[in-house]
């Protein structure tokens, strides 16, 4: 049996949307390909796990350089792991620039490689500049090249150099776990219970600068109090300018984390997703592609570049206003409010287009395609 293995930021079950497609990818190839992950760790140590069947190194981070983990016990994990596991394949998710270093200098000359490209460095100005040669150097050395959408390679400077390598393998959700469940019904009809006649707005994703949820409290200020937002998620950097933009506003609620059936419950209670993010991190959208399964439209920011209006098509699946555009996006949420028959249509259509093209079922078929014809 071939060997593959994963080089990753994190892996399940820690959360997040590379973590997500890295713990799709093993779950893909199980009984088909050996798998082994090598990751990060959230702990001040440097450990071994299983998740489902899969061996997971994990390494203590010590520091973050332009916001990407570094560690000095790395470079020894990743020779011990090419030279005890021998894999025949290298999976390794970006962008992280440590990690594509350390890949480039001791991965066997014989292994195939495959650079799983989730985003170009956009916020690290910087540090976009100093990695750029290493990044391309990595691309060249790439026997394939995953993109997220048609857009991102289009839009990246690296992937349009790099174009013949790449296969573009969108990104999937589970929708076992969007089943509702007896909890997350109650919360639905508690919430629609407690806000009768409202417009319930959700959206969901940690408090980071590029999910743009400055934006939406902005957009929601000029609304008359019909709309009310949700938008519980993990609180980080963004945290305290998003509390200040919101301070004295009775329509807006940041409930912080939630597990998964409380999540569920604000997907099912809602009238409008909202997804404002504002700059390329945000190459495709899971969480977007869960309500839209969900049957929500959904109101996007364009990105170019992005795989975000691949997944939310304007005026058939959801609303697409300028970025950044805060009375634009009012606009939008307004016409979705006075328009039951549009929200329906729309969200129809979403839960059409996830179930065609985002489900795991394509995402398993795509990926072993790319692995077979390299292996």
């Amino acid at each position: 049996m071939k060997r593959i293995l994963q080089i990753s930021n994190y892996y399940p079950p820690d959360i997040g949307g590379i973590e997500s497609i890295a713990g799709s990818i093993s779950d893909a190839v199980q009984g088909i390909y050996e798998m082994r992950i090598l990751c990060f760790s959230h702990e001040n140590r440097c450990h071994t796990d299983s998740v489902k069947d899969v061996p997971v190194v994990r390494c203590s981070t010590q520091v973050k350089l332009f916001s990407q983990q570094l560690s000095a016990r790395m470079p020894g994990l990743m020779k011990d792991a090419f030279r005890s596991y021998m894999p025949d394949c290298v999976i390794l998710h970006m962008p992280n620039p440590f990690l594509a270093a350390l890949t480039l200098h001791y991965l066997p000359a014989g292994t195939k490689l495959i650079v799983y490209w989730h985003s170009d460095i956009v916020k690290q100005k910087t540090g976009e500049k100093i990695f750029r040669p290493l990044l391309f150097r990595l691309l060249k050395r790439a026997d394939a090249v995953i993109a997220t959408s048609p857009n991102y390679v289009e839009g990246s400077p690296y992937l349009q150099k790099y174009a013949a390598k790449c296969t573009v393998i969108p990104n999937c959700i589970d929708e076992r776990s969007l089943i509702p469940s007896a909890a997350s019904s109650a919360l639905s009809i508690k919430l629609r219970e407690k806000y009768p006649g409202k417009i319930l707005c959700v959206a969901l994703g940690h408090h980071a600068e590029y999910k743009g949820f400055i934006y939406l409290i902005r957009a929601l200020k000029l609304l008359d109090d019909r709309f009310v937002l949700f938008l519980p998620g993990r609180y980080g950097e963004a945290t305290p300018e998003i509390r200040k933009e919101a301070e004295g506003m009775t329509n807006v609620f940041l409930p912080g984390e939630v597990q998964p059936d409380e999540r569920n419950g604000y997907l099912e209670a809602c009238d409008i997703f909202c997804f404002p993010s504002v700059t390329k991190n945000e190459a495709f959208g899971i969480a977007l592609a869960e309500s839209m399964y969900c049957g929500k439209p959904a109101v996007t920011f364009t990105l170019p570049g992005s795989g975000v209006n691949y997944v939310n098509q304007d005026r058939v699946t959801g609303l697409e206003v300028p970025s950044r555009d805060v009375e634009a996006y009012a606009a939008a949420l307004q016409e979705l409010a006075a328009d039951p028959s549009l929200r329906e249509s729309l969200g129809k259509n979403a839960a059409e287009r996830v179930r065609e093209n985002f489900l795991f079922t394509q995402y398993i078929g795509n990926i072993l395609r790319l692995l077979g014809r390299l292996l």
